[in-house]
């Protein structure tokens, strides 16, 4: 069975690829998901600056740090790992919220950017980045990690500030950034530099704010649950009147009720459902879903309660609304069956940025979940594989190969005793590999003779990289799914 899927909306924005910096947007900001080079060091006019390259949007803008929140949010919860070489970032299984060097796309992905300053200009063809102050309720830790997994603290703010790195000019890097404790944090950051005629340049001190978890204005944190819902089952008819219950009651006041109903993924919004009572009719259509309300601050989440969840009493036994059903499923049919839910069949990967290394264009992201269902119980086993054979095109009929494009597959959900194996990495093409990339079939995953049998959810992280001279524009290829 072969599945389309479309990876669409991959631009490479004309001011990206060369260097000029695109307009400065003077609106005040959170960001909380996608690439931002946090700390984005500019030299204009003879003044060395910092601002923030926001490529959540597209085209991207750069911003002034004064009018940005960066949001650390709730998923970025973890816990510091056993392990000897990490006890810089305190006890074992001690919390800590980490936005991490490689991009989840359900949080922020900030880095530091020199992409922009040109050779020759500085001494040394470098200028060096400082964190000089931290204040909020924790320690800040910004840390890398080389191919082995070996970390390489670059700013720490327990053990005495200023901390200094030298950049080189044409640098992009990202590292994990990790916060101790929820709350609200100034951090400030310093460029210096010396031109190569002796002049020296200095930002001075920048403070760029981070909320880390679901905080109030002013940083207080403040809990948010719900009252009202019975511990026992509800009749249909009944009416459900539940209440959102600030602790410490603070000076918000709008909120948005959400909904999950039994056998759906994810909660949808209530529509018209802002203040803090909610109020509606149980019917049994209703059994087994769950309710959730956050408050808001504008567009900001200050807070998300936990799940209330309805029950509603079923028919009485014996009533005429009751039907008993059988299902026989004969074991010796049965078939292979691919499926992407249709809100997940475009992917758009975000502007592509300079590599570390300045010679390619680059840009990650998520395949989303491919739902894999093998009821043949002869367990032949099966292979899915992908390939974007077209390759990539503009509207104006520019084009690049498919295997620019790498993924590396990963199992999100599987059955007991399936035996599901991701298959392995496949790196975007470079010269002098060939048979890279999703140009030609590449594993996305596999279950081996006498095993596959049940629903296996398949993901994988996308990366494309192309040469520095493909031509600006925004490229949409087909990457076709096969499962034999």
């Amino acid at each position: 069975m072969r599945l389309a899927y479309a990876v669409a909306g991959l631009t490479l924005a004309t001011a990206t690829l060369f260097g000029s910096s695109p307009a400065l947007a003077a609106d005040q900001v959170v960001l909380s998901r996608g690439h931002t080079d946090a700390v984005d060091v500019h030299y204009e006019n003879g003044s060395l600056k910092l601002k923030v390259k926001d490529d959540t949007v597209s085209p991207a803008v750069v911003r002034d740090p004064a009018d940005v929140t960066f949001r650390v949010l709730p998923a970025a919860e973890t816990v510091v790992p056993d392990l000897p070489a990490f006890s810089f970032l305190g006890a074992p299984g001690n919390k800590i919220w980490m936005l991490p060097q490689v991009q989840d796309p359900a949080l922020l992905w900030p880095g530091w950017n020199t992409t922009t300053l040109g050779k020759g200009v500085f001494a040394g063809d470098k200028i060096s980045l400082s964190l000089v102050g931290a204040d909020g309720p924790g320690d800040v830790t910004l840390f890398d990690t080389n191919s082995l997994g070996t970390p390489s603290i670059k700013f720490r703010s327990n053990d005495g500030l200023p901390d200094r790195l030298d950049v080189p000019v044409h640098t992009h890097a990202h590292a994990g950034w990790v916060f101790s404790a929820l709350g609200t944090y100034t951090l400030r950051f310093q460029a210096d530099a010396t031109l190569t005629d002796g002049t020296v340049l200095t930002t001075g001190p920048v403070d760029y704010r981070f909320v880390v978890g679901d905080l109030q204005p002013g940083g207080g944190e403040v809990s948010l649950a719900i009252s009202g819902m019975a511990e026992g089952d509800y009749q249909p008819g009944d009416t459900v009147t539940l209440q959102a219950v600030q602790s410490p009651q603070g000076s918000l006041h709008r909120y948005q009720w959400y909904v999950k109903r039994y056998g759906q993924d994810e909660f949808a919004p209530v529509a018209g459902e802002t203040g803090a009572a909610y109020s509606f009719t149980a019917t049994r259509e209703l059994n087994g879903s769950q309710y959730v309300v956050k408050l808001l601050d504008g567009e900001t989440v200050a807070a998300t309660s936990a799940e209330a969840w309805l029950w509603v009493a079923p028919p009485e036994e014996g009533s005429s609304t009751a039907k008993s059903v059988t299902a026989t499923i004969n074991p010796s049919e049965g078939a292979l069956v691919i499926s992407v839910d249709p809100e997940n069949r475009a992917v758009t990967l975000p502007p592509a940025v300079l590599s570390a290394a300045g010679d390619r264009w680059e840009s990650t992201g998520a395949l989303k979940p491919v739902t894999v269902t093998d009821t043949r119980t002869a367990q032949p086993g099966w292979t899915v594989t992908g390939q974007v054979a077209d390759g990539f095109r503009t509207d104006d009929g520019k084009t690049f190969a498919g295997s620019y494009l790498g993924w590396t597959p990963s199992i999100v959900e599987q059955g007991d005793q399936q035996g599901v194996i991701a298959g392995p990495v496949s790196a975007p093409y470079v010269p002098g590999r060939p048979h890279t990339g999703l140009g030609d079939n590449a594993a996305l995953a596999a279950a081996p003779n006498g095993k596959g049998l049940g629903t296996a959810r398949l993901d994988a992280a996308l990366k494309l990289a192309v040469p520095t001279n493909t031509a600006p524009g925004t490229y949409t290829g087909t990457l076709t799914l096969t499962a034999i």
